[in-house]
């Protein structure tokens, strides 16, 4: 069907319309029912509406629990035509579509924005049948070939002042999550909050997705990109004096955020994209934004984990067969390289027999020896098989570590260094900034340099490393640095990839098949620093940079970085992750006693940081010197715990009851895993304040009848949840956590 609006029309008369449409309908409008009038077109599920305005050419967008978003618009700043929005044009002829996509049935709304310039803009809306999100598409088309359109910035969703747009959520406790692009540096997830009644504006960029909620009701909306194949994707925004009322919120392709060393960490120093060039323009007769999701709903977490679900269905995902791996990594130990000698070679055997000894450790998956960053002159190749060959003999295997997509080297020597592995000289595989110079992804004398992924020396340098995995039977690789692959240069091999995205896209792909190819498919791959997305070509991330176990950032003697606090408290907003982009999460390893020289953690660190891995659903791995006694005794307790390892064997991650919220270290978070025995998990890193809370049964999605609340660990009762009580309690004390198990009578 098709509908050409009057343009003629007053905007007040449709907007009056549009509201009152919205307020008489939102019962009794049927899955995917469209209303067409003179100045406006309606689309809705029941759970999300769209109205497009055919005389402004804006939309509005609604959606259950109260979120609303109005005057909308989509984008184009060419380089060569300038700014150009969709409600600057005279005409918005609009048309829809009746879709299967995937089995699944859908709305398509086509907008054409036009007039007599020589290209129009094509807004697509799709609502499907039985889900509460949206996705977004804005293209811009030529008209004559003579028109060659190119962009480094494209936006399908824009709510801008200058077009008397806003954002709404209602509640009490309105919050903008800000995620930062990848997890190096330590960088966290902000949840902005913003002052009522004050002169003062909030303002920042997020990159991939966003959510805007309430942090009491968890109502709220998710925004994200679900394409990663060009665009790095950022959501900029800003919100004023009115309680739940963002001003501005424009998620657009096209970030390009270099860090800023004057700024404090999360908010520009850290946190960008890290690029020193701007995006990479897309060129051609017609030009795609990124697809965006957008979904509200009154629970926050139901639409994250569409928002996960969605990615793997339009970008694919890897699974994992048998159990998941548990593995040892020796960087807790040795640290970078492996020049203090501190493993060498004895060291690791020792370890071997004592992982060995481990029964429960032992009783799933073959334990994985992995030796990580280290220098291939001491670890070479034939070190490692003949570490491979012993490990073998105690029923473990061999991981293997590299950064595929850059090399560290010192800077003074680049130019006449081959990339390692090849007859490519180096200075002919990184990628350069707009003065030609090299670009160090880490900076320094010994520094890092990022690498073209499109390269032919890339390739082979990639190929060298996997066939020394396959030398030594590794089964299990960590791959580290990524985002380097990703940043943008004024030059690559291959000049039809226009884009860092673009490249790191491609390299991942690259990567991905030659693993499979050279060492097979059955091979597990975890991803240390690196872009969340794209993700469909490993099978664990880490959900933070390194963690070193200790309970605070702000603990004295350790680093200022790292800690579980900070880790899990990123952790509470990114859970969905597992079983959605990934079979699993990665939260680094446990420490039994201490992690290189950092002070000794005690007992109480070492249980919450295991129930932290646990509710992110995280793959078990440790990194302590089981040559110590004390390490090697508190591993029987804990790593050979019967409860902990059945569960890590098929981790799976728990769903947030309390989100973190604001920067202070004393967060106080809670989370559950449903099932026929519920779990639930709370966490207090407070110095100063005991953890109460109350869970009810509907919370919890426990049936009527008695429950047991048993410690996960030891089993010990704790407590009984009586037929006739709706709501028990629990009390965590102050920096310690507590697992507890419902088991039904």
């Amino acid at each position: 069907m098709s509908c050409v609006r009057n343009s003629k029309e007053k905007d007040s008369i449709c907007c009056i319309r549009a509201v009152l449409l919205f307020v008489l309908f939102p019962v009794v409008l049927r899955a995917q029912e469209v209303h067409e009038y003179t100045d406006s077109l309606v689309v809705s599920n029941g759970q999300a509406t769209v109205v497009v305005n055919t005389v402004t050419g804006k939309l509005d967008y609604r959606f259950a629990g109260g979120i609303r978003l109005s005057n909308t618009v989509a984008y184009v700043a060419d380089i060569h035509l300038g700014y150009i929005a969709t409600a600057g044009f005279g005409q918005h002829p609009c048309s829809v579509d009746r879709v299967q996509e995937g089995g699944e049935k859908a709305v398509r709304i086509n907008i054409k924005h036009i007039d007599d310039r020589p290209f129009f803009l094509l807004q697509r809306v799709t609502v499907y049948e039985n889900h509460p999100y949206l996705l977004l598409e804005l293209q811009v088309v030529s008209t004559d070939e003579k028109t060659l359109l190119e962009t480094r910035c494209i936006s399908p969703l824009a709510v801008l002042p200058a077009q008397n747009a806003h954002l709404l959520v209602t509640g009490n406790e309105p919050r903008i999550l800000d995620m930062p692009f990848d997890n190096d540096d330590w960088v966290h997830v902000l949840e902005r909050k913003w002052d009522e009644g004050k002169n003062k504006t909030t303002t920042g960029i997020g990159y991939n997705c966003a959510s805007v909620y309430d942090n009491t009701t968890m109502a709220g909306m998710v925004a994200g990109s679900v394409t990663h194949d060009f665009w790095k994707t950022g959501i900029a925004y800003g919100a004023g004096a009115v309680k739940g009322v963002v001003d501005s919120f424009n998620v657009f392709g096209g970030a390009a955020v270099p860090d800023d060393p004057s700024l404090p960490a999360d908010y520009g120093g850290r946190d960008g994209t890290h690029d020193l060039v701007p995006h990479g323009t897309m060129l051609g007769i017609s030009v795609r934004s990124p697809v965006v999701y957008l979904g509200g709903g009154p629970d926050v977490r139901k639409v994250f984990v569409d928002y996960g679900k969605v990615n793997a269905k339009i970008n694919g995902s890897l699974s994992w067969k048998g159990y998941a791996p548990f593995y040892w990594n020796s960087f807790g130990v040795e640290g970078v390289l492996g020049y203090s000698g501190v493993m060498m070679p004895a060291g690791v055997t020792k370890i071997s027999d004592f992982i060995h000894s481990l029964d429960q450790f032992n009783r799933y998956a073959k334990p994985v020896m992995s030796i990580d960053s280290y220098d291939q002159s001491i670890y070479s190749t034939e070190l490692l098989t003949s570490l491979g060959k012993y490990a073998a003999k105690k029923n473990q295997q061999l991981g293997f570590y590299f950064s595929p997509f850059a090399t560290w080297t010192w800077k003074n020597s680049l130019e006449q260094t081959k990339l390692p592995g090849t007859d490519y000289p180096l200075r002919d595989a990184v990628l350069r900034d707009k003065d030609n110079q090299p670009i160090a992804y880490k900076s320094g004398d010994w520094a890092a340099f990022a690498m073209d992924p499109t390269s032919p020396a890339t390739r082979y340098y990639i190929i060298g490393q996997l066939q020394k995995a396959k030398t030594i039977n590794a089964k299990f690789i960590k791959i580290d640095f990524l985002t380097a692959g990703s940043l943008e240069s004024t030059t690559r091999y291959d000049r039809t990839v226009r884009s860092g995205l673009q490249a790191y896209n491609y390299g991942m792909k690259m990567l991905k098949h030659l693993i499979d190819s050279i060492m097979g498919p059955d091979i597990f791959i975890t991803q240390a620093i690196s872009p969340m997305f794209p993700s469909q070509y490993a099978h664990t991330r880490f959900v933070s940079t390194d963690v070193y176990s200790h309970l605070r950032d702000d603990e004295p003697g350790f680093p200022s970085w790292g800690s579980t606090e900070s880790s899990l408290a990123t952790g509470s907003h990114v859970w969905w992750v597992q079983g959605t982009l990934w079979p699993y999460t990665n939260l680094d390893v446990s420490i039994m006693k201490n992690f290189q020289k950092n002070p000794d953690l005690s007992e109480q660190e070492i249980k919450v940081r295991l129930y932290a891995m646990m509710a992110m659903g995280s793959i078990l791995g440790d990194g302590s010197d089981f040559r110590n006694a004390i390490a090697a005794e508190r591993a029987k307790k804990y790593l050979n715990n019967a409860n902990i390892c059945a569960f890590f064997s098929n981790p799976k991650a728990f769903t947030p009851l309390k989100f973190a919220d604001g920067e202070s270290f004393d967060q106080q978070v809670s989370f559950y895993l449903p099932g026929d025995t519920v779990l639930v998990a709370m966490f207090n890193f407070s110095r100063q304040q005991e953890f109460k809370d109350s869970y009810s049964r509907a919370a919890l999605g426990l049936k009527n009848g008695r429950y047991s609340v048993r410690d996960f660990m030891t089993g010990e009762q704790l407590g009984v949840m009586e037929k006739n009580e709706d709501v028990f309690s629990l009390t965590v004390p102050r920096q310690d956590a507590r697992l507890v198990k419902l088991v039904p009578y």
